[in-house]
């Protein structure tokens, strides 16, 4: 591999080395003969400081460092999805064929496997004029999506030469002459996962991510290409709320980064998600998603990295005109991993020992979510959403890893860890958590829903926050001393919170919920509360009113199927029928008394 550095210190996962040929920021090298991936992340003179992906164990000085002189990158092709990797792209599938379950050190493999055939089909022809982000051919990746060969950043010219049929990755399948050099185009591209890749003009969100998750379509909405963070002590449900997002957002391509969780929890995702279907196909869901694994027992470096492998492989689905959704679980991690190398780097602690930069990089990794238009002259839109976890110690949102997301994302998803232990999930606090895509969003479900969505999700909040008042006085004066009007308030809110925002992600009938039945579920609650102050204002009992039949069917509903929304037309009619004669049996009594 040419000349070699030597290594003069071992600090962990930190190798320092000197006299590296041509050392340069970010360059990937590799330690000692056992050919340990490294990255040098700080140059001072001739010393390099060099983070290892790897266990270091047995390293010492004198031991050769080799420069491949090239920044990590990542393979973007044909063969993602459905792949599962760790935090630096190797497919850890492969690496278990070559080393059994426990990985050996130095052991590699490429991202995209070189034995496997596609079928490719061109779209242009010889003597076309060809740019950056143009597509030259597809092919049919997984019946789920049909992966687009676009011409590489940076590379344009006239097709000399195009070829079809079965392929390899790394077969050349076009050649492009822009005049004074000839470019070979293969089936895939390396992209550096530092590097934001390159989009034509960036627009505004404007259409919701539907996720079928209650509380968040109708409350605190995602925009398609918007950041949102998952804030939340421990068991609170961060995990459980990232696996359904990526399980039912409509999303067309799902990238879901284990960034320093726990063996067990990437190990119910690596075997959960083989199995689940994709409700609106009926595939396997894993034909659009690719796994990041990166758990907690492993090298610390790679966790560093794996969130922007994720984010790259993203952007590249992106840059074909997909809406594409990621998830990294959780942020909190990665940020220890920056402090713990920073640690070692004998940098200036910032806030808690973070290192100074964590916010710059924070928001670096959440501006590369967004709505763009693509590369090349078809005018296609893609869409990448970034939703982060972040997990603060004890649950204190004021800590620095949670404030610094918080200043960059625009929807912030509150776990409360009293609605945990409630059994309440999805355990999002709806008097802490807030979305600033919403009138975007209402605007968009107004005209595909109901133009009235709008004004009930903003009742149905004024409701809760109504109910939060009033517990307030009925701690001090008890539930008696309240109105009938109050006391209405306090049980409609109290539907809209159990009968609504909880969820189950274990009931097929529940675990997804579309827009129209958000809206008729909602819209069921509040007709009960509108009938039922024109019932007391009628003069009947809030005892009576209360236990009127129907009550039960409306707290069934959400168990209603997506197939039989009629249901809801006759809970309405059945809600008005009952109410009236609930009123009538009143003022029949009030008139015998009188008599």
């Amino acid at each position: 591999m040419g000349k070699a550095g030597i290594i003069i210190k071992v600090a962990g996962p930190l190798v320092v080395a000197k006299d590296i040929p041509e050392a340069k920021m970010y360059d990937v090298v590799r330690v000692s003969d056992e050919k340990l991936i490294g990255e040098i992340i700080e140059i001072h003179h001739n010393k390099a400081f060099i983070q290892v992906y790897e266990d270091t164990s047995g390293l010492g000085p004198g031991d050769p460092v080799y420069s491949t002189y090239e920044p990590l990158s990542i393979e973007l092709g044909p063969g993602l999805l459905e792949s599962i990797y760790d935090g630096i792209q190797r497919p850890l599938e492969a690496l278990v064929e070559k080393s059994g379950d426990f990985l050996s050190r130095g052991i590699d493999a490429p991202g995209l496997s070189r034995e496997r055939v596609w079928d490719f089909e061109p779209v242009v022809k010889i003597g076309d004029e060809l740019n950056e982000g143009d597509i030259i051919g597809t092919v049919e990746e997984t019946p789920l999506l049909t992966h687009k060969i676009m011409v590489p950043p940076g590379k344009k010219g006239k097709v000399s030469k195009i070829e079809s049929g079965k392929k390899k990755v790394d077969e050349v399948i076009c050649i492009l002459d822009d005049g004074n050099e000839k470019h070979e185009l293969l089936m895939y591209q390396k992209w550096p996962v530092r590097i934001a890749r390159p989009f034509s003009k960036k627009l505004v969100p404007e259409m919701p991510l539907i996720t079928g998750q209650r509380i968040v379509d109708a409350f605190f909405p995602v925009a398609k290409g918007g950041t949102a963070a998952v804030p939340g002590p421990f068991g609170s449900g961060k995990t459980v709320i990232q696996h359904q997002l990526a399980k039912w957002c409509d999303a067309q391509v799902i990238i879901f980064v284990g960034c320093g969780e726990r063996g067990n929890e990437m190990t119910d995702v690596l075997i959960e998600f083989p199995e689940l279907k994709d409700p609106k196909t009926g595939e396997p869901l894993m034909k659009r998603t690719v796994l990041i694994a990166n758990t907690s027992n492993m090298p610390v470096a790679a966790r560093e990295a794996s969130i922007y492998t994720g984010i790259t492989i993203a952007e590249y689905f992106r840059d074909m005109g997909y809406s594409v959704a990621i998830m990294a679980d959780s942020t909190s991690r990665w940020a220890e991993a920056l402090r713990e190398m920073s640690g070692r780097l004998e940098e200036m602690p910032g806030e808690e020992g973070y290192p100074a930069y964590l916010g710059t990089r924070v928001a670096g990794y959440y501006e590369r979510a967004g709505r763009v238009k693509c590369l090349g002259n078809d005018n296609r839109e893609g869409a990448l959403t970034a939703i982060g976890a972040v997990s603060p110690p004890g649950g204190d949102l004021s800590e620095p890893v949670t404030q610094n997301t918080l200043r960059v994302v625009k929807v912030f998803w509150g776990l409360d860890a009293k609605l945990a232990y409630a059994r309440h999930f999805p355990a999002i606090n709806w008097l802490q958590s807030y979305s600033l895509y919403t009138d975007m969003v209402d605007a968009y479900i107004n005209s595909e829903v109901s133009a009235d969505w709008s004004d009930m999700r903003k009742e149905a909040m004024k409701l809760l926050q109504m109910e939060a008042e009033l517990e307030e006085m009925v701690r001090l004066v008890g539930l008696e001393a309240l109105s009938a009007e109050d006391r209405l308030v306090l049980e409609v809110a109290k539907s809209i919170r159990e009968d609504f925002l909880h969820q189950s992600a274990f009931d097929p009938d529940d675990a997804y919920t579309s827009l129209k039945k958000q809206y008729l579920l909602l819209k069921a609650v509040l007709l009960f509360y509108y009938e039922g102050r024109k019932a007391l204002e009628s003069g009947l009992d809030i005892k009576d009113l209360l236990h009127i039949p129907v009550r039960d069917k409306i707290a069934r509903a959400k168990i209603i199927k997506e197939s039989e929304l009629e249901k809801f037309d006759e809970i309405d009619s059945e809600m008005k029928q009952q109410m009236n004669a609930a009123v009538k049996q009143h003022e029949e009594l009030k008139e015998a008394l009188n008599a």
